[in-house]
């Protein structure tokens, strides 16, 4: 492994690794590691060793074949040895970064296949000169529109039937899974358990629907005892009891599956709030699961970054204070916001789904009964926004903003107010409001809408207090207004205009994110028209977003988010469908043809993500680490054959 030469000024450090396609390959630092004691530093390692270990689960779980996909590109790239400055062996390179990148074949964010760009001729060709072996069936999907959409929310074409993502036996019926788990009780209904999250549904010899549990002994078995191995390292360095206790029982979870042990250890992980590390590790986020059932691996590993923390959490003080003035139906209101946390912290390792493209802001855990009950942890991941910021390209805000004044207040509060944007979505928006008793859950009322829902309700809840002199009494900013205006003007701008750079022309918006961005922006925008609270103005052919009054903005963002509120507090999937669809699905397809055509003018890559730092220990006689040294990758290549060397736990079909 090759690393880049050690720097410790941040003013030298090289974020940018390299770009292709429509990717940036980032680094991040972990600053004042050698702060942290040997003991720490330990924790931190083993915790970071655990997560890449589960890396070969995150590829499988995206499609059944990356693994074996992933394994013959490999092999073709280390032992090709023909003419490798012709275009089509510089295509393929390329297309095996974009798949890395995405941990499969689909891309990690419009979920389209990813196409090659070299002739499945020339790629039979390499296959032969290579002697690398790969099924001609499978060799025939990279080039035909067989799983073309990882995850498909368009019910008209099914589901599942238009998902290629390796959670359900082909064949198995929305209406099959339903009928499963409307059979499944939890022991408390007051507690319900996350069924499906940790595991694959398929049909058995006898035509039957049984669950293959992902666990020890189970299905991805080889790589999760890869986990708990580390785990079990990690909890001999924990900091605390509380810790030691957490660390248990999801090594626990992992060997047994059980979902109420998943339960006990959320609310162990919950209350372990003391100490300088914290991780997030497991099965988590059911983005990728059309149905919202099964969780994707991913794993993040913390450090805590106590200035920014301590300056952050007077948001989480004082949610109690924001659920109050929230402008929800008194009934959807919590009457006791409970332990809610909020940290700013320092990523130390990433992996699964969050690596190589990242989160900025978490909130967990997802099951509502345990964030009423017990609280929520919620994290802003300090050092990559840093990374982000530092490694922006220039340009795009100038040639989209409406006018001078946009640019400066971009320029001045941008960046605090996305800060104070992930606060608020991450702490108050996903803690706050409550569902109606005898109401099921949004994955059982909402269905496919709820995750797109659950985000816009975060984003509403951020952005009607955004614009709220509070945060100024708090000490948060130095002019509420100011930061309020810049927050408004960049959400609508990204929501109804820069956003569109992300997806092909003629395509769907299909991410729940930017679904969500698309829904909220969109709605205020009609419901404003007769006011001209927002306004789309043409000059010499190209549009630009001009908000015209900014206390109306905030009155229609309080009434959707009322509104948005009630359809999850009562569980009116009509309204949730039509919300969405109406509004944060279709494209106007000369406004996309316009914005693809202005971007043309930037060389940045609209997509960023990760390399990992290395986390290298020093080793004595007997073979006791008595130093951990942070090192950087040089190229993301490395890194990426790397990991495949040295953390291939799975065969290639599970």
């Amino acid at each position: 492994m090759c690393y880049a030469q050690k720097v410790n000024d941040n003013n030298s450090f090289e974020y940018q690794v390299e770009q292709f396609s429509d990717i940036k390959v980032l680094r991040y630092q972990i600053p004042e590691w050698d702060k942290l004691t040997l003991k720490e530093q330990k924790l931190v390692y083993y915790i970071t060793q655990a997560g890449i270990s589960g890396r070969d689960i995150i590829w499988d779980q995206n499609y059944k074949y990356n693994l074996k996909i992933r394994k013959a590109l490999e092999n073709v790239y280390l032992n090709y040895k023909g003419d490798k400055a012709s275009s089509d062996w510089v295509n393929f390179e390329i297309y095996l970064k974009r798949i890395w990148f995405s941990n499969g074949i689909h891309h990690h964010y419009s979920n389209d296949k990813i196409k090659p760009d070299f002739s499945q001729q020339y790629f039979e060709g390499l296959l032969k000169m290579t002697k690398t072996t790969l099924e001609s069936s499978i060799v025939a999907v990279l080039f035909n529109d067989k799983d073309g959409k990882k995850v498909n929310l368009d019910e008209s074409k099914g589901l599942l039937e238009g998902s290629a993502i390796n959670f359900y036996d082909k064949g198995i019926s929305h209406k099959e899974v339903e009928g499963f788990y409307a059979k499944k009780q939890s022991p408390d209904p007051a507690k319900p358990y996350s069924f499906g999250l940790n595991s694959k549904l398929i049909r058995n010899k006898k035509g039957q629907l049984e669950e293959k549990v992902w666990k020890s002994n189970g299905m991805y078995g080889a790589a999760i005892d890869k986990i708990i191995f580390w785990l079990e390292k990690a909890k001999t360095v924990a900091e605390n009891k509380p810790q030691a206790d957490a660390l248990g029982l999801l090594i626990k979870y992992y060997k047994t599956g059980s979902l109420k042990t998943w339960d006990d250890y959320n609310i162990a992980w919950l209350q372990a709030t003391q100490g300088n590390i914290d991780y997030i590790n497991g099965f988590v986020e059911v983005y990728n699961d059309p149905l919202g059932y099964r969780g994707s691996y991913e794993c993040i590993v913390q450090i805590k970054d106590f200035d920014m923390s301590k300056k952050m959490e007077l948001v989480s003080k004082n949610a109690q204070w924001f659920e109050d003035h929230s402008p929800l139906m008194t009934a959807h209101k919590k009457k006791n916001v409970v332990g809610v946390s909020y940290k700013t912290i320092i990523v130390a390792g990433e992996a699964g789904d969050a690596s190589p493209s990242t989160p900025i802001g978490v909130n967990l855990p997802n099951a509502d009964w345990i964030r009423a009950t017990h609280g929520s942890k919620s994290v802003s991941l300090g050092n990559i926004v840093e990374s982000y910021s530092k490694a922006a390209g220039k340009g795009r805000l100038e040639a989209f903003a409406n006018d001078p004044e946009e640019i400066e207040l971009a320029k001045k509060y941008g960046e605090i107010g996305d800060k104070l944007h992930t606060a608020l979505h991450e702490v108050v928006g996903h803690a706050s409001g409550q569902i109606n008793p005898g109401v099921g859950t949004p994955k059982e009322t909402l269905k496919s809408y709820a995750s797109t829902l659950e985000e816009g309700r975060a984003d509403l809840v951020a952005l009607y207090y955004l614009y709220n002199p509070k945060i100024q009494e708090l000490g948060l900013v130095d002019d509420w207004r100011k930061v309020g205006m810049e927050s408004y003007d960049s959400y609508i701008r990204n929501g109804l205009l820069t956003q569109l750079i992300r997806i092909e022309l003629g395509a769907n918006i299909e991410e729940a994110h930017m679904r969500n961005r698309q829904w909220v922006s969109a709605w205020v925008y009609e419901k404003g028209l007769e006011d001209k609270v927002i306004e789309k103005l043409n000059r010499n052919g190209k549009i630009y977003i001009n908000i015209t009054n900014y206390e109306k903005l905030h009155e229609l963002f309080g009434q959707l988010l009322k509104e948005v509120q009630r359809i999850k507090s009562e569980g009116d999937y009509e309204a949730g469908k039509n919300l969405v669809e109406n509004y944060g699905v279709k494209v106007d397809q000369k406004l996309h043809t316009e914005v693809l055509e202005r971007n043309k003018l930037f060389t940045s890559a609209p997509y960023s993500g990760f390399v990992n730092p290395i986390l290298s220990p020093e080793l004595d006689a007997k073979g006791k680490i008595i130093a951990i040294e942070v090192k950087q990758p040089k190229t993301f290549v490395e890194q990426m054959l790397f990991y495949s060397k040295y953390f291939s736990f799975l065969p290639l079909e599970n």
